[in-house]
């Protein structure tokens, strides 16, 4: 039974942390709310509009995530080039397969015409 203590322990302490944090933060806070803080912005200058009054296109948003979608998958090119003499021909062929994927994505959201800005 002595073998679980540190287990206890750890999960006492992973517990107890984000509460005892989260209590300190509350006791130390700020407690009056101040209008300045509450607008949508503290450039000095007075909002005009509402904040949720200027709506976005959706294509900013799915230009954005296939942005990070091929971005991130071409990030998985960097480890198979440091590893491309161990990997020998069997990498090669993953790795075109990889691409093959990832080039049919992109001819597949260039068709629906995702990546046209306006």
């Amino acid at each position: 039974m002595t073998e679980y203590i540190p287990v206890f322990l750890f999960t006492v302490v992973a517990l107890l942390f984000p509460v005892v944090t989260v209590g300190i933060a509350w006791l130390i806070r700020a407690g009056k709310h101040d209008p300045v803080k509450l607008e949508p912005y503290e450039c000095g200058i007075e909002a005009t509009t509402f904040a949720h009054d200027n709506r976005f296109s959706i294509r900013y948003y799915l230009i954005a995530v296939l942005f990070v979608v091929f971005d991130v998958e071409t990030v998985f090119l960097y480890p198979w080039a440091v590893a491309y003499r161990k990997l020998a021909l069997f990498g090669l062929v993953e790795m075109f397969i990889f691409l093959a994927i990832l080039i049919v994505g992109y001819i597949y959201a260039w068709k629906r015409k995702a990546l046209q800005w306006a």
